[in-house]
């Protein structure tokens, strides 16, 4: 369980917006990536539909993804 499975659907898609402001606004690191996908993760778990940011890809794997959404280590 992350901090993510414990915010309210509006709370959760707004972390993920300033989250992905700060990706485009050149504030990236690789740890800010990963949060992003333990976020997406969480909201696909839920029936949300979080739009990867550019670039997203070439840090967090598909499948990586699709393990944190299956609740999968």
């Amino acid at each position: 369980m992350t901090l993510y499975d414990s915010l309210p659907n509006d709370f959760l898609i707004q972390f993920y917006h300033e989250i992905k402001r700060n990706i485009e606004s050149g504030i990236v690191s690789d740890s800010l990536y990963y949060e992003l996908a333990l976020l997406i993760a969480v909201a696909l778990e839920r029936g949300l539909d979080l739009e990867e940011p550019q670039g997203f890809e070439r840090f967090i794997d598909r499948q990586i993804l699709n393990a944190l959404a299956n609740g999968e280590n």
